[in-house]
């Protein structure tokens, strides 16, 4: 495993582009998502998308410490929303920064784990507001373009990404 670079907002237009899927569930795949979540668990985050460090595929991981631990998603799409919350969120492509943004209260994600198999996560809180964000990143979608107001100088945002 090892800890990639990742990319900030305005240095590399990664970060606005499309992420394609993912097509071969093999061993680059699966060192992409080791390096992934240790780059995201140094870096002190809960989530973080392949175009983050620089990789334009559909592959997400995400920590908010719950019973689910680490989930690997590949592919993942909403399938199901509901509810409505304003929170403050970060981002780890955006340091120093901190905004609310409006997110679904819950949703439901299908995909693909490290091996090609389902997956469908049920999901509300931080945990569904996390998976939003990661999936946003798969599109080129960055939590500012949603940002309702910059929160910046307040206390730290709750969702550390």
């Amino acid at each position: 495993m090892a800890i990639r670079k990742i990319v900030v907002l305005g240095e590399d237009d990664i970060l606005r582009k499309h992420a394609r899927l993912v097509e071969k569930f093999d061993r680059r795949l699966h060192t992409l998502l080791d390096d992934m979540a240790e780059t995201m668990y140094e870096a002190n985050g809960v989530g973080l998308a392949a175009p983050q460090v620089g990789i334009l595929k559909r592959a997400v991981v995400i920590d908010v410490e719950d019973d689910h631990g680490l989930i690997e998603l590949i592919n993942p799409v909403i399938v199901e929303q509901s509810g409505s919350v304003v929170d403050a969120e970060g981002c780890l492509s955006v340091p120093d920064r901190r905004g609310t943004v409006e997110r679904p209260e819950k949703v439901t994600v299908v995909g693909q784990d490290r091996h090609g198999e389902p997956l469908r996560i049920e999901a509300e809180g931080l945990l569904a507001r996390c998976l939003c964000h990661e999936i946003d990143h798969l599109d080129g979608v960055v939590y500012t373009d949603k940002m309702i107001e910059d929160v910046t100088d307040r206390a730290p945002a709750q969702d550390g990404q």
